[in-house]
């Protein structure tokens, strides 16, 4: 299980890349719930699509270091770059994901921000 969980990661990473909410939330359960560590969770798909909504159009640039997956677990580390007010502010983030059957059930994100950018 860990192998195509890593897979799904890769794909929603790559729909998170060309924004596009759908297909991230066509890997995730009904009542999946996204943690941003510090804020107050999301919970359920209709609750992520609203957030995503009022996200600026212009997707993070994001380039993930590395990947590993161990049972229902999958964590991604890397780093991405944020336009805020016109500006480009650097991040790096690690993404824990929570699999339940085939479904992501969980996603516990810490996001911090950083003084280089990403490359």
């Amino acid at each position: 299980m860990s192998a195509r969980n890593k897979e799904v990661i890769q794909k929603v990473n790559d729909a998170f890349a060309r924004n596009d909410v759908e297909t991230f939330l066509s890997f995730c359960a009904d009542d999946f719930e996204w943690t941003m560590v510090g804020e107050k969770p999301l919970k359920g798909k209709d609750s992520i699509r609203q957030f995503m909504a009022s996200a600026p159009p212009e997707p993070p640039k994001f380039t993930v270091t590395a990947v590993v997956s161990e049972g229902d677990f999958v964590t991604a580390t890397g780093d991405m770059t944020m336009n805020e007010n016109g500006k480009a502010v650097p991040y790096s983030y690690c993404d824990v994901w929570r699999f339940k059957g085939d479904e992501i059930v969980e996603l516990k994100a810490f996001v911090i921000k950083t003084d280089k950018a990403s490359g």
